[in-house]
């Protein structure tokens, strides 16, 4: 649970200090005000980067140079953990109870959030890879080591791209085997956790719409092999020969052409591509309960409840699916939402809930 979070030229936010000690907290202002900005905050103490940009210094504040957040939060009694994030001198610094980290996977796993926003959007009808950065994150939300794994794969992969281009072939059986190694590891963790996602969320999409097999659909660019009637990942060795068989083609291309990097994730339904015949709204909901099974997911991997982190995603529902969304929300650890004053965010609170009202990076209660 964050106890409360301290800023400094963050954003348009004013320099001082916010009481987040409650399980509910709303944030309701007009567009510009900086409710987002919040959420950005706590996502930025959760992962040590921005869900709005990879670039720390458009985070500073108009007419300043540097920034820093401190955030106290507590993941049970008498476990509390100080994050704070120093941004001067065009360098960042992380710190978990005042000590400099050096790996960002060290507090990945110390505050879990699930963000729930607008790009979110991309997840169903975006680019392969943005479904691949969907599975991927729900992995590292629980399992570190596939953090180092995925940067081993993409490591290799980079220097095997770096020879084909410069047509150094000497490396290329070296490389062939890495990448062998790396990615079949990423393939099953893949396969495994798309099967277990979607136990939970074909199950919330039909709870939520009424259509049911729905689906996502895992497509690896290195096939299964049928081995007396059973699918069995492929072995090293038979990679190895696949990557050799296609080294032509790479060396024409100069780009390893198979591979992790091109799997392939698709919703399906009655073995059908669903997105391409979803209306809007189908592919906006897909968005937000994809989020809702990472949560649930998360959940039953690691026994601990999740801090959720809502960004104006309730107004992009009809009144019914909103009701029925926010009835079924994941359990949570704590719940963080942005609204417009219009919006009738009160049907939704508790006597517990704390809203603040947020104008020109001020709060108010």
């Amino acid at each position: 649970m964050f106890l409360y979070q301290t800023f400094y030229n963050f954003r348009n936010l004013k320099n001082d200090t916010i009481d987040l000690s409650s399980r509910e907290v709303y944030f309701v202002g007009e567009n510009g005000q900086g409710k987002s900005n919040i959420l950005e905050s706590l996502y930025y103490s959760a992962y040590g980067v921005s869900f709005r940009t990879h670039v720390d210094s458009q985070i500073v504040k108009n007419g300043e140079n540097n920034f820093s957040i401190n955030s106290l939060y507590q993941k049970k009694e008498n476990d509390t953990h100080k994050i704070s994030v120093i941004y001067e001198n065009s360098k960042k610094r992380i710190e978990k109870n005042g000590k400099k980290i050096q790996d960002r996977k060290e507090i990945i796993n110390t505050i879990p959030c699930i963000l729930f926003c607008h790009d979110d959007l991309r997840f169903a009808v975006g680019e392969p890879e943005n479904r691949r950065f969907f599975i991927d994150q729900s992995l590292i939300l629980y399992d570190s080591d596939y953090i180092d794994e995925l940067r081993n794969y993409k490591k290799v992969l980079k220097s095997r791209n770096l020879v084909l281009k410069n047509h150094e072939y000497d490396m290329l059986d070296v490389y062939d085997r890495q990448m062998a190694q790396t990615g079949l590891i990423i393939q099953q963790k893949r396969k495994k956790t798309i099967f277990q996602f979607n136990q939970i969320f074909s199950k919330i999409y039909e709870e939520i719409t009424g259509i049911p097999g729905v689906s996502i659909s895992y497509h690896p660019s290195w096939k299964e092999v049928e081995i007396d009637g059973i699918k069995k990942a492929p072995s090293e060795p038979e990679i190895e020969m696949l990557l050799y068989s296609n080294r032509e083609k790479d060396k024409y291309l100069e780009i390893s052409i198979n591979g992790p990097h091109r799997d392939r994730i698709d919703f399906v339904k009655d073995h059908h591509f669903f997105i391409p015949t979803a209306s809007t709204g189908q592919r906006r909901l897909i968005s937000l309960l994809l989020r809702a099974a990472q949560a649930v997911f998360y959940t039953r991997a690691t026994e601990q409840k999740p801090v959720l982190l809502m960004d104006d995603v309730l107004l992009e529902l009809d009144p019914e699916k909103r009701t029925k969304f926010t009835a079924m929300l994941p359990e949570y650890e704590q719940l963080f939402c942005t609204f417009l004053p219009g919006e009738p965010y009160e049907h939704y609170k508790k006597d517990t809930t704390k809203v603040y009202n947020i104008k020109q990076g001020e709060w108010y209660e």
